[in-house]
Parts: structure tokens; C-alpha cells; sequence
């Protein structure tokens, strides 16, 4: 009888242990799965902004580009306009200087011109001198 009632508790105990040690094993797992499945969300969330940031970044880098364009453009304009104004400085110094050549070109034209004409008037004089000492000398 005590025998009896020994086994039985011994059964007893041994139920309770393997319901505990059931129930742990569960909570173990449900630890695990849990663990495996906030692994996963976690990993897709991370996923997630990794997209997001590389969207954010790809646009950054979009709108940098465009920025850097604007700029380019921007001192490109500048350098034509540069160029442009240089150029229409050249073409009007060009064209005074043009201008200034033709001045003196015509100076040197009317000084020739002067000098023929007192070279002219010189000989007209040598020429009526030399004839009235001709004349002279008939006389």
C-alpha cells in the first residue's frame, strides 16, 4: 500500500516534471520562433530603409547632378558672355583702330599731297626764275 502510494506520487512528481519541462520547452521555442520571426521583420524593415535611404540618396545625388549642371551652365553663360564682351571690344577697338588707320592714311596722303604741291610750287618758281634770267639775257 505504501508502495503503492509511493509509485503513485513518484508518477505524480514524474508528470508534474515532464508538464514543467513541456511547458519550458515551449516557451522555448515560442522564444526561438519569435526571435526567428522578429529577426525577419526586423530584416525586412532594415530592408525597408535601406531603400527608402537609397531612393533618398539616388534623389540627393539627382538633385546634386542638376545643381551642378545649373552651375556649369551658369559659368559657361558667363565665359560666352565673357568672350562676347571681349569680343565686341576687339571688334570696337577693331574699328578704331580701322578708323585711326584710315586717318593716318589720309595724313600721310595730304602731307604727300603737301609736299608735292610745294615740290610743284618750288619748280614753278625755279622755272619762271630761270626764264626771267633768260630774258634778261636777250635783253
Amino acid at each position: 500500500m505504501v508502495m503503492m502510494m509511493r509509485m503513485v506520487m513518484m508518477m505524480m512528481v514524474m508528470m508534474m516534471m515532464m508538464m514543467v519541462m513541456m511547458m519550458m520547452m515551449r516557451v522555448m521555442m515560442m522564444m526561438v520562433m519569435m526571435r526567428v520571426r522578429m529577426m525577419r521583420v526586423m530584416r525586412i524593415v532594415v530592408m525597408m530603409m535601406m531603400r527608402r535611404m537609397r531612393v533618398r540618396m539616388m534623389r540627393m545625388r539627382v538633385m546634386m547632378m542638376r545643381v551642378m549642371m545649373m552651375m556649369m551652365m551658369v559659368m559657361r553663360m558667363r565665359m560666352v558672355m565673357r568672350m562676347v564682351m571681349m569680343m565686341r571690344m576687339m571688334r570696337m577697338t577693331r574699328m578704331v583702330m580701322r578708323v585711326m588707320m584710315m586717318m593716318m592714311m589720309m595724313r600721310r596722303m595730304v602731307m604727300r599731297v603737301m609736299m608735292m604741291m610745294m615740290m610743284m610750287r618750288m619748280m614753278m618758281r625755279m622755272v619762271m626764275r630761270v626764264m626771267m634770267m633768260m630774258m634778261m639775257m636777250r635783253m
